[in-house]
């Protein structure tokens, strides 16, 4: 006999009951897929529903009821139980169609009636996926919460246009950070940031702020010379990206018709960038042209890198 659902309320007016399918005859086992009361969030990918894990897959699979984001791609829900629950909840920049503490509140309220539930979350839950603040509200209430990791927007944007995050000669770090802060926030460490030319930078949600992120980056020592990547709608069959300058940033995010989620990927890995799929769209001064790092500009597109001064050896 299923759990009885809770009682109503303004936020949650009902939860029909879903019925259980059985797990035997080769199905997931109750420890490969949720169980009843337990929540399981799972990283969707960044886009391409190829990209979502194994594990992440037989969960949907085996769900009652599934709390989707808008950037989880649609045809992953045809992966659900014909009867199981599909409900979304998703963000985009400026639109919030349910608050992140009603999301809790529904999280818990479906696990309590006995339901295993699926929060499905685009690219990566921890990272800036608010899946800790869900992890947060549903232990401190007693409800056992399984993370499924998935291919984060840095990883699915990187290898759909080529730019490597790290790479020997030219990036020994990547450091990941959102564009948009919270409220009341600290702002980022900016000289910090500008300091290590052999790191590559990653900002995400990167479209609106991309003029404050090449200012302040500019502001604190980085040189304007030091390539960049715009890449909208990552992974997906919409995907557009450009090559520019930090310069240029501002300018390329006006001028290009690009569009959010757009993720932001400065340093000298941006120079290997397929040029069929991420073109150039500013100019640089002829005396900035040539080789870093023993690495002829020939080799690498017929665009320069950065200043030599940039990338020191």
């Amino acid at each position: 006999m299923h759990p009885k659902p809770p009682p109503e309320s303004p936020l949650v007016p009902s939860i029909p009951a879903a019925p259980r399918h059985s797990r035997a005859g080769g199905g997931p086992s109750p420890d490969a897929a949720p169980a009843p009361g337990h929540v399981w969030l799972v990283g969707a990918g960044p886009g391409d529903p190829d990209l979502i894990t194994l594990r992440g897959l037989r969960a949907l699979q085996a769900a009652d009821v599934v709390f989707h984001d808008s950037l989880a791609a649609p045809e992953l829900l045809d992966h659900c139980r014909p009867d199981a629950l599909r409900i979304p909840v998703g963000k985009r920049a400026g639109r919030h169609s349910v608050p992140q503490e009603d999301i809790h509140v529904l999280l818990a309220a479906h696990a309590r009636a006995g339901l295993a539930v699926v929060r499905l979350k685009g690219g990566d839950p921890f990272i800036f996926g608010r899946g800790g603040e869900e992890m947060e509200s549903l232990r401190a209430q007693g409800i056992p919460v399984t993370v499924v990791p998935g291919v984060t927007a840095a990883s699915g944007c990187a290898a759909a246009t080529g730019i490597p995050l790290t790479h020997r000669d030219l990036a020994a770090g990547v450091c990941l950070m959102t564009a948009h802060r919270q409220d009341g926030a600290h702002d980022l460490d900016w000289t910090s940031l500008a300091a290590d030319r052999q790191r590559t930078l990653v900002f995400y949600m990167g479209l609106s702020q991309a003029g404050h992120v090449g200012t302040e980056l500019l502001l604190h020592g980085l040189p304007g010379a030091t390539p960049a990547a715009l890449v909208s709608q990552g992974a997906t069959p919409r995907q557009k990206a450009v090559r520019c300058t930090l310069a240029g940033l501002a300018r390329a995010a006006r001028r290009h018709e690009l569009e959010s989620p757009c993720l932001i990927v400065i340093g000298d890995v941006v120079t290997l960038a397929d040029p069929a799929l991420v073109p150039w769209v500013d100019d640089l001064p002829a005396h900035e042209t040539g080789a870093i790092d023993g690495h002829p500009a020939e080799n690498r597109d017929d665009r320069p890198a950065a200043s030599p001064l940039a990338c020191p050896a």
